[in-house]
């Protein structure tokens, strides 16, 4: 419990802040709760956002749009991929799982200027795919599903392929929900990849293209001078992947009390 609340002091410190006006953001020494609410840093942030030549809904979609397809279409992928290095025997494959490993090792840093001279090869700059391809070709997913497809038991695939279902069959109605937990907590990385994602500016150069994260994050970056927005900026920005962490958690939690071969 003691360790607990101590990793919660950071989150309750980024939500009281938000709501502290300039007087007590500066004020010295610092207070960790806020003496007189107000959501004057939310309205300035309102208006500074209503002021651009973007309506702010455009941001919302282009958020929601991007986390959601993307989070999707990855797990679909993810999950087709690790399926037959798991559960099949062809010619490489262990060589192909080496392969997903070792590319885990190098982060968006150390690939970036490669990434950056693909998109612009494909002519896919300043488009969603700019935001949507380099994510979904990231290995760790593929590796965290492979692992959970391996440990399924391979007699209920077995007696599925003697009832005469295909392997689409298989790897949808059985496999998938037998890994449920696997890739629901796929979902919760994913979601926060694409939510979170910082190389927005390096590919989206078109205002209506960009996302709220992105938008939001250069709003707080403007200095002392916005430092309340940027409080304001900070709890928006965390409440969306809480959420879905929250939803997901007690999704994961379920189903792996419940799982497993029942009689």
């Amino acid at each position: 419990v003691g360790f607990g609340a101590f990793m919660s002091l950071p989150l309750v410190y980024a939500t009281v802040t938000a709501f502290k006006s300039s007087n007590e953001l500066f004020l010295f020494p610092p207070r960790f709760f806020v003496q007189n609410p107000t959501l004057s840093n939310f309205k300035r942030l309102l208006y500074i956002l209503n002021d651009s030549r973007v309506p702010f809904g455009r941001y919302i979609v282009n958020s929601v749009f991007v986390a959601g397809f993307g989070t999707v279409a990855y797990i679909f992928i993810a999950s087709l991929a690790a399926y037959p290095l798991a559960k099949h025997n062809f010619k490489g494959r262990v060589l192909y799982s080496r392969v997903v490993v070792l590319a885990i090792l190098f982060r968006p840093e150390v690939t970036a200027v490669a990434v950056y001279m693909i998109l612009a090869g494909l002519g896919m700059i300043d488009t969603y795919w700019s935001i949507l391809l380099p994510t979904m070709a990231t290995s760790f997913g593929v590796f965290l599903m492979q692992q959970f497809i391996a440990s399924f038991p391979d007699t209920i695939l077995e007696a599925a392929r003697i009832d005469g279902a295909g392997e689409w069959r298989i790897w949808w109605s059985i496999v998938m929900q037998g890994v449920k937990p696997g890739w629901i907590t796929l979902v919760i990385f994913t979601f926060q990849s694409y939510w979170n994602t910082g190389s927005v500016g390096t590919y989206i150069y078109s205002d209506s293209l960009r996302t709220l994260p992105e938008v939001l994050s250069q709003i707080s970056a403007a200095g002392i001078s916005r430092a309340g927005e940027g409080a304001a900026v900070a709890l928006l920005l965390m409440i969306p992947p809480i959420v879905i962490f929250i939803l997901s958690q007690n999704s994961v939690m379920e189903t792996m009390a419940h799982s497993g071969i029942k009689g």
